[in-house]
């Protein structure tokens, strides 16, 4: 019997300014979605994910993870321009 393997992904929402959120995951180029609430978007990136790795199995291709990538806020002074305003 197969055992089932868990993977992680980061998934990067974007608040979207006619509302709504846009779900993309680094790792698995074009993997894009949509929700209309922050649980929406949460649940079709799940949906994306699943569906991105069925593609990946089909042809036979690695199925990356990002067990070990993490992000972080990254913060840099800028000093105060008309390009920077």
């Amino acid at each position: 019997m197969a055992t089932k393997q868990t993977k992680q992904f980061n998934v990067i929402f974007k608040a979207e300014p006619e509302g709504g959120f846009t779900a993309s995951v680094p790792s698995l180029p074009g993997c894009i979605t949509y929700g209309k609430t922050l649980q929406e978007a949460k649940k079709m990136s799940a949906d994306a994910i699943s569906g991105y790795i069925a593609s990946l199995k089909k042809h036979k291709e690695p199925i990356p993870s990002d067990e070990n990538n993490f992000f972080a806020l990254v913060q840099i002074p800028v000093k105060n321009s008309p390009l920077y305003a």
